[in-house]
């Protein structure tokens, strides 16, 4: 069975395994996820992770970060949804919390932050706030 909204399920995965404190998640591996998360690591938002590819299936163990008991992730949300997408030009890309939230946007040089996107000059669409 597919999912209708493979990135909402890879936020909600996080968050649940955030929740219950576990050390890492295992996802099934796509090439979207895997730069979703290579995003949250260089962000800082995650310790790291692993993809292991058999053929065309595979893989991604995303191992959390916490500082002592709390998690460093405090919230993910998406915001382009299948129903209702989200289109932002660079100058549109919001900025929150002071800066330590990380918009995530998908354009077409790639799945990249929003700090990265704004430098470059470019928006694409929005698909989720990371803080």
């Amino acid at each position: 069975m597919g999912f209708s909204d493979p990135i909402a399920d890879y936020l909600t995965r996080i968050r649940n395994g955030l929740t219950a404190k576990h050390r890492y998640v295992d996802l099934g591996w796509s090439k979207m996820k895997e730069r979703l998360s290579e995003i949250l690591k260089e962000e800082g938002l995650i310790d790291d992770y692993l993809v292991k590819k058999e053929g065309t299936k595979g893989v991604i163990r995303i191992y959390l970060k916490y500082t002592g008991r709390n998690a460093v992730l405090q919230g993910l949300k998406r915001v382009s949804k299948p129903g209702l997408r989200r289109y932002v030009t660079a100058e549109e890309i919001p900025q929150f919390f002071g800066g330590l939230g990380v918009p995530i946007i998908s354009t077409s040089q790639g799945v990249l932050a929003g700090r990265d996107a704004r430098q470059r000059g470019i928006g694409g669409e929005l698909l989720c706030l990371v803080w």
